[in-house]
């Protein structure tokens, strides 16, 4: 009995080791996939450059006011606030017109401005010319953010795709296709049946490029409102980088029955991208944070961002684990902001769990957002290796939630459904759902609907910092927040 009882254990420990290296191999398989496209380096032509991130010292000269926001700000972004008794204040209006020009006199090119941080980007050919800049008496500081490469990797590289799905992608009798344990195992489907599609909700998603998504058939349907590029220079077409926000966009918003669902196809999408290919450094946190700005501006009300930074190019960019408290990074202070906009920001947590790091990054550590874990496709559900873990350095719970990303279902630049690994992907996932459960209940703020997902998740008795709040189940949360929203109506 005793031999029996080790032969099990041994067993388990055997199927646990390979279902590491299993899940190893993937994640390695679909990064180095991503990347034979792009193992030709050609010299930066642009080089020597730097960017700096200047800090203003106010918003003296901006030309704005409180009292006209409609100049700044789209009339959907405003009701959005109202809705939720939120204000617009100083940090919605732009940065001073007059310290731009101040600035742009001394030979300097600006690339990029932030409205809720008041700075702006400024790219320089060089070095020396900045402190001209540091005497300007708008200038409260500046941070160095960029510095040109010797060399890069060529993107907006053009791909074959699929024009159909192949004929054994379909599942006979499930509506949702392949797509259906993702769903499924958070009770998405249940908010699906009774008409909650994401209709009436406007999602950004913030990413590194979307190839393909103007070609592909299945995304034909999908209601895009537009696109834009942050990244200096911009790229050609966002549509022609990387496809990793192709795999995000489908995870919510392809239709095609029987075939793949997404979680929310029936909400209209932004597809922005701050995420530079090229190389990696703080930059990428104006980017983002530029591309948060945007999406508040027109009116957004969640944004799914898959994306993580801790460490860069540049060893004095990176962070380590003790700045992780959502306010030391730029983009976690941006990303901390957005629930007080009126807007739930959905971030992946990271994916190195099986790393010496091991912890979420930035923004994953910003506060009032959820962060999103990766869980194995079986059931019990356990955590996938790489999932990144918490807690932040203030001791908050993180992740705040899991889904399925070990793997998740998803379809890529070239038209084929396929299988990815990822916290990139479990976010996704979440994101829809949260759409479609905010559809019926709009009169809740982001940061109730952030805290109703999470206490009605699996976990949510012993939240810890693996699985967070545990696994979402979102058909409770809509019977828990219709039931709260009837009570509070009837008390008044």
């Amino acid at each position: 009995m005793e031999l029996w009882k080790f032969s099990i254990n041994f067993a388990a420990m055997i199927q646990r080791l390979l279902t590491t290296i299993i899940l190893t191999w993937m994640a390695c398989g679909a990064w180095a996939e991503g990347q034979q496209e792009t193992t030709r380096r050609v010299r930066y032509k642009d080089g020597p450059a730097f960017i700096y991130r200047i800090y203003l010292t106010d918003k003296n000269g901006t030309g704005y006011s409180l009292e006209h926001p409609t100049r700044f700000l789209s009339r959907r972004s405003i009701e959005r606030r109202k809705r939720q008794g939120l204000k617009v204040d100083s940090t919605d209006l732009p940065v001073s017109y007059r310290y731009v020009r101040l600035i742009e006199r001394n030979n300097v090119s600006i690339i990029g401005q932030s409205r809720w941080q008041n700075t702006v980007l400024v790219r320089v050919k060089d070095s020396t010319l900045i402190h001209a800049i540091d005497e300007l008496p708008c200038i409260k500081g500046r941070q160095l953010v960029w510095i040109a490469p010797d060399s890069v990797s060529p993107t907006a590289l053009k791909a074959k795709y699929r024009d159909h799905f192949e004929e054994r992608d379909s599942v006979l009798g499930e509506v949702y296709g392949t797509a259906a344990t993702q769903i499924k195992t958070i009770k998405g489907e249940r908010l699906h049946d009774i008409g909650l599609r994401g209709e009436t909700m406007m999602i950004a998603i913030i990413d590194g490029g979307f190839k393909n998504v103007n070609n592909i058939p299945a995304f034909q349907r999908v209601d895009i409102r537009g696109t834009r590029d942050f990244v200096f220079p911009q790229s050609p077409s966002i549509y022609a980088e990387t496809d990793h926000g192709t795999k995000v966009l489908s995870a919510m918003a392809i239709n095609v029955p029987y075939y793949y669902m997404g979680t929310a196809p029936k909400a209209c999408y932004w597809l922005l991208r701050s995420e530079d290919q090229q190389t990696e450094q703080a930059v990428e946190e104006d980017y983002w944070t530029m591309a948060a700005e945007f999406a508040d501006s027109v009116g957004c009300d969640l944004i799914n961002s898959s994306l993580g930074y801790h460490e860069y190019d540049h060893r004095f960019m990176s962070y380590r684990q003790w700045q992780l408290d959502g306010q030391t990074a730029f983009v976690s202070q941006s990303a901390s902001m957005l629930a007080g906009k009126g807007i739930v920001l959905v971030n992946s947590a990271g994916n190195l769990g099986m790393g010496t790091f091991k912890k979420i990054g930035v923004p994953a550590d910003a506060d009032h957002i959820m962060t999103v874990g990766a869980v194995m496709d079986d059931e019990p559900h356990k955590i996938a290796p790489f999932s990144s873990v918490g807690p932040t350095q203030d001791q908050r719970v993180k992740p705040d939630v899991v889904a399925m990303g070990a793997p998740a279902r998803l379809v890529n630049g070239r038209g084929a459904i396929m299988d990815d690994m990822g916290t990139s992907f479990s976010a996704p996932i979440v994101c829809g759902l949260m759409a479609c459960l905010w559809q019926a209940m709009p009169g809740k703020t982001a940061e109730e609907m952030i805290e109703l997902v999470r206490q009605t998740s699996s976990n949510a008795d012993h939240p810890d910092n693996i699985y967070g709040y545990g696994m979402p189940n979102f058909w409770r949360a809509y019977q828990i927040g219709m039931y709260s929203t009837r009570s509070s109506s009837d008390s008044h």
